[in-house]
């Protein structure tokens, strides 16, 4: 009988936990609905369409999937942009994850001014929005292409296979860009650290392990879950951000003469389904040692 009641008061909390995350979401599936819904099936529908705007309306062209073919087979800066997205983007997530979480291990550290430095490291965040980014990296501050010309890095890059040349000159470029998208993944890691008992760590100690096996056989399986909640959110962060070149060149084929509407919005499904599967990639391969790291 107490086993039952047991499962039956497990199951309860577990309902209730459910409920209460429903609860939070509800609000985004709501504006989701009312009004994201809408404009992306007409999106989906102009992406099968040559799309004409007149002074009397929208005219459309069933096209079925030509713009979609023309932007996989036909455009070679689409699939350009495409390639160079994938390969920023895997390079950039573990580079914004590494950073995040030993930032977040100094912050954990009891020391003075600890309050103003989360600040400093937030900064960032607050700023890389619309125009101000904008004009950041139109005036070179998020990158340092500098680097690249160095003879020695120059020498370095040049003994590099082709496949590995293009992510290392993209890092040492842009490390300034990368590393300016760490704020909220330091706040998370930091969370997780702070929900540590510290009878741990004594109790580690105790037992005589060193500072090193406690970071990698207490610590990081405790942030195993952070980890992937923060590698999430990059991929999307990344994914949206204003300066991508994959949104401006889609933005700009909008009203383009070679463009269009319709075209602009077949390369913008085909951007989201990368997206997606990039998603899908960093979250089972993270997922895998998450379920490694709770056991």
């Amino acid at each position: 009988m107490n086993g039952r009641s047991n499962n039956r008061r497990e199951i309860t909390l577990r309902t209730r936990e459910a409920l209460y995350g429903y609860g939070f979401i509800l609000l985004w599936i709501v504006g989701f609905a009312l009004f994201m819904a809408v404009p992306l099936v007409q999106t989906l529908n102009y992406s099968f369409n040559q799309v004409t705007v007149t002074a009397s309306g929208i005219n459309l062209e069933f096209s079925e999937w030509a713009n979609y073919s023309r932007a996989l087979f036909t455009d070679p800066n689409f699939i350009e942009l495409l390639i160079g997205y994938t390969v920023e983007t895997l390079v950039s997530v573990p580079i914004v994850l590494i950073f995040a979480m030993i930032i977040a291990l100094f912050l954990n550290v009891k020391f003075r001014l600890k309050g103003l430095f989360r600040i400093i490291f937030f900064l960032p965040i607050v700023i890389t929005s619309g125009p101000v980014i904008k004009e950041l990296t139109a005036q070179g501050a998020a990158s340092a292409p500098g680097i690249a010309n160095i003879p020695a890095v120059v020498e370095f890059l040049a003994t590099l296979p082709p496949a590995l040349r293009s992510p290392v000159q993209y890092l040492l470029t842009s490390f300034i860009l990368i590393l300016w998208f760490s704020g909220v993944q330091i706040l998370i890691y930091l969370s997780s650290l702070q929900k540590i008992d510290r009878s741990i760590y004594e109790a580690a100690a105790i037992d005589g392990a060193s500072s090193w096996e406690i970071f990698w056989k207490i610590v990081l399986p405790s942030l195993s879950t952070a980890t992937v909640v923060n590698a999430v959110y990059t991929v999307v962060t990344l994914s949206h951000f204003s300066e991508n070149k994959v949104i401006r060149y889609i933005y700009d084929q909008t009203y383009d003469v070679h463009g269009g509407i319709g075209y602009a919005s077949a390369m913008a499904f085909l951007y989201f389904g990368l997206m997606v599967i990039l998603l899908a990639l960093v979250y089972f391969f993270l997922m895998k040692w998450a379920s490694r790291g709770t056991r």
